[in-house]
């Protein structure tokens, strides 16, 4: 597939959703996983755990390679899902666990996720 280049709000906006996802997966692992575990890197640069890495990675990438960006409201909202049924499960999970901690640890970040900007 050949992705054609972004406008500059697509742009931005993948960018985005690329960090949030990764805050999100990086607050998961921290009330999840033992500190000691989590020695390496998100794509926001927080600290996560081996397992927490690969699926942050494979967020990114899936962010990365979404077709829909410019119109898109949520991945929810889609009608083209390209998280595999176990990603889209861990996926869930660290949604629920860390939206609500979202507004606390990254608020901007939150409220900008939760209107789709």
């Amino acid at each position: 597939m050949v992705q054609t280049a972004d406008s500059p709000r697509a742009a931005r906006r993948r960018e985005r959703e690329q960090t949030v996802i990764s805050q999100m997966i990086a607050l998961y692992c921290a009330g999840h996983h033992d500190a000691g575990s989590r020695r390496e890197r998100a794509h926001c640069g927080e600290p996560v755990c081996p397992a927490c890495a690969a699926l942050d990675e494979a967020a990114v990438r899936h962010t990365a390679r979404c077709r829909r960006m410019e119109t898109k409201t949520s991945c929810r909202a889609c009608e083209h899902h390209c998280y595999p049924p176990a990603e889209a499960e861990q996926i869930r999970a660290v949604m629920r666990y860390a939206g609500p901690r979202m507004l606390l640890r990254h608020p901007v970040a939150a409220m900008r996720h939760l209107l789709g900007r």
